[in-house]
């Protein structure tokens, strides 16, 4: 385990690496050993829940140098500031494993990060669904200069690594093409990425071999990292949901590699109730000895965007404007319309997707095609074409898709951790899905607290420690001597999502306290505005 310098962090940090030393050396901690101590911060008389998924305790915490120092009952130490956590909940900063959050941190406006913050998250995954820039050393200069409110981890983007040596070209990589996207992965594993994304949905990458795939997971692999997939189809627009999830298992079997289907979901009345037996696979290839896991956000609505859910991925193939070319051209129009029909049929109806932005933000496709005079199909391509020209036409959309037998189904299971899938907005711009402002405080109101589907303990291992594990991210995640101080303080009597669908830009409520990196980002609820996110790099 890494700890802080002396230099660095000063006095606190001397004290924090003689308790790690005593620890690692002697094993444990005791009580009457921290009498005589002085920390820099004592968050003391808690209820603790440390992401182990062990049952919750009362205790202390203390903080020194930016770790953890001590956990328990301190008695008598003293620091330069203590927290009377009385009546609050202790939790390990949230990972969001699947975050979109990270063009936006990079704007001033935003680099604070207090969506994120209030929820309770400390750390994201940056470039998920196979996107996301392919210069890292960049994007990690950028993180840290002038620095963002969380910390980043990078995933490698499968599709942008793609796109950069095929464009959108929709068909194999010759062996030369697929030697330069493996050294474009291993550059992203040496620079300390965590792994490798996937949109295999997507365009280009829907334009992928899964054998393609399976080679550049071997490289990731290869650095410890992971195979996180938006995986092939969630429906049934090409392979179906459950040829799709045994995909993500093939090329974990073929590279060695960690697989995590992200963001899983049963999409659309189609495949509602599949759940079932993609759990069944997944635990079939856990008992074969695969690391396969997954990941969810708490709500029965995705987030896309008309191209992503209705456009059929042959019509993106090529550069630039083909698919508006196509759009206009009326041979290609006749055989597009027919399939974004059934696309629209598999998603439910018109009525079922939500516009995010312009001026419909809030607005179902079908009251648009209903004001228009038009049908559904007609009005979507009108949209497209309209915000092209910039016209101001949106064309993200909140699609309404999946049931709570499946959501419930999934969420119960041991392997799942919590993500968002979330994106950070200017307060009132668009009209967002509100999970990139509620996602895990819902988990925890609607599904632990209101519900009761899973208990607090698991929901906090599904956010903190699991995905800290299955990712590698060392000493983060947990309530632990030595890990790094990501810690929220919760009144969990307060803490819930305020975001709803058709007022998407509440914050959350709850958070008390947030640390990062030792440093205070909310204090007494209020947001300190602090920049002490960090770019963390995968070790090998």
């Amino acid at each position: 385990m890494l700890f802080p310098t002396a230099a660095r962090h000063g006095a606190g940090a001397a004290r924090t690496l003689i308790v790690a030393a005593a620890l690692l050396a002697g094993g444990g901690w005791t009580a009457g050993s921290a009498d005589a101590q002085s920390y820099d911060l004592i968050i003391r008389g808690g209820t603790l829940v440390d992401g182990s998924g062990s049952p919750a305790r009362a205790g202390d915490v203390a903080i020194d140098g930016g770790r953890i120092a001590a956990v328990g009952d301190l008695g008598a130490a003293s620091a330069d500031r203590v927290i009377d956590a009385d009546g609050l909940h202790v939790f390990p900063g949230f990972i969001d494993t699947h975050s979109h959050a990270m063009p936006a941190l990079l704007r001033d406006e935003l680099r604070t990060a207090r969506p994120l913050l209030a929820q309770g998250i400390t750390t994201i995954f940056a470039n998920p669904d196979g996107g996301g820039t392919i210069d890292f050393a960049d994007q990690r200069a950028r993180i840290r200069d002038p620095g963002v409110g969380v910390n980043v981890g990078q995933l490698v983007g499968h599709g942008s690594v793609r796109r950069a040596v095929l464009g959108m070209q929709a068909r194999e990589a010759t062996p030369e093409e697929l030697d330069r996207m493996r050294t474009m992965v291993r550059d992203g594993m040496d620079g300390g990425a965590f792994g490798l994304s996937s949109g295999l949905y997507y365009s280009p990458g829907s334009y992928a071999p899964t054998g393609e795939v399976v080679e550049l997971a071997k490289i990731a692999a290869g650095y410890g990292g992971v195979y996180q997939s938006h995986i092939r189809d969630e429906s049934d627009y090409s392979i179906g949901l459950l040829g799709a999830v045994d995909e993500v298992i093939e090329i974990s079997r073929g590279s060695g590699i960690t697989g995590v289907v992200t963001h899983i979901k049963a999409l659309g009345p189609r495949v509602w109730g599949e759940s079932a037996e993609v759990v069944r696979r997944i635990e079939a290839a856990r008992a074969e000895g695969l690391a396969v896991y997954a990941d969810q956000y708490p709500y029965g609505a995705s987030g896309t965007s008309i191209i992503g859910a209705l456009v059929p991925r042959w019509a993106l193939a090529g550069e630039g404007g083909d698919l508006y070319a196509r759009i206009e051209d009326p041979g290609e129009r006749a055989r597009l319309v027919p399939e974004m029909w059934e696309n629209l049929d598999r998603r439910g109806g018109a009525d079922r997707l939500m516009l995010q932005g312009g001026p419909h933000g809030g607005r179902t496709l079908a009251d648009v095609a209903e004001e228009r005079g038009m049908d559904a199909i007609e009005t979507a391509l009108a949209l497209l074409v309209e915000a092209r020209g910039g016209g101001g036409g949106g064309t993200g959309l909140t699609s309404f898709n999946m049931n709570d037998e499946d959501i419930e189904r999934f969420m119960t299971q041991p392997w799942m951790m919590t993500s968002s899938d979330g994106s950070l907005w200017v307060p009132g711009e668009g009209h967002p899905h509100p999970r990139g402002f509620g996602a895990f405080p819902r988990r925890i109101r609607k599904y632990v607290l209101e519900e009761g589907v899973t208990t607090l303990e698991q929901a906090i291992h599904a956010m903190t420690a699991l995905p800290a594990r299955v990712y590698g991210i060392e000493g983060r995640g947990v309530l632990e001597p030595g890990a790094v101080a990501d810690v929220v303080v919760v009144d969990l009597e307060r803490f819930r999502d305020t975001a709803e669908y058709d007022d998407p830009h509440g914050l959350a409520e709850g958070v008390e306290y947030s640390l990062v990196n030792g440093t205070l980002a909310i204090d007494e609820g209020r947001f300190t505005d602090a920049l002490a996110g960090e770019a963390i790099v995968k070790t090998r």
